[in-house]
């Protein structure tokens, strides 16, 4: 929904230096391994240690990565390819799930029951796209959702970064409703498959 309408702006913006990047030599698939790496080591240091703030700045730098990666395979002359679809899909699931699992992590080391509400939260994020995948294994379309994955990032990663600044239930707050969103998401793609 969300990606849908921002993706053509973004792109604009960042083709020069996609392009840039791409002249000096620069992979499609580095980018994404690059910008993986970081999303995880800092979701899996910063998160934990309760330093939501700072982790989320950094996240969200390297989450540019994923747009990059993108435009630049689409500028390069080989173009997309099916093992960089596949890299990308599931770096995706890698990066989303290390988000959450740091946030259970620190909540888990202070006995917060909010914790269940973050591994629901994860298991319906995976679930979205692993429905879509099997339905679209059967040739049938199986896209959109009320929370696809921009959607569900951009939920996540304001409620993690707001608690970091002190924003009272916020993290509870956006939690939940990833919870709530994520299984709304799965039940309007399972209703679309008709075997």
């Amino acid at each position: 929904m969300l990606s849908a309408r921002l993706k053509p702006a973004v792109t604009r913006i960042i083709t020069p230096v996609a392009a840039f990047a791409l002249r000096r030599g620069v992979t499609p698939n580095a980018v994404t391994w690059v910008g993986a790496i970081g999303v995880v080591i800092c979701a899996l240091y910063f998160y934990p240690r309760g330093d939501f703030f700072i982790g989320t700045l950094a996240i969200c730098l390297l989450a540019l990565s994923d747009l990059f990666d993108g435009t630049m395979a689409r500028l390069s002359n080989k173009g997309s390819s099916q093992w960089g679809g596949f890299l990308d899909s599931t770096i995706d699931r890698i990066t989303d799930s290390a988000i959450l699992l740091g946030v259970s992590i620190y909540l888990i080391n202070r006995e917060d029951q909010l914790a269940y509400v973050v591994l629901a939260t994860l298991i319906t994020g995976l679930l979205v796209p692993y429905v879509r995948a099997k339905a679209e294994s059967f040739g049938i379309a199986c896209s959109g959702g009320v929370a696809e994955r921009t959607e569900r990032l951009i939920i996540s990663l304001t409620a993690i970064g707001f608690n970091g600044l002190g924003v009272p239930y916020i993290l509870a707050i956006g939690m939940w409703l990833l919870a709530i969103l994520g299984l709304f998401t799965v039940i309007q793609r399972l209703s679309l498959i008709h075997i």
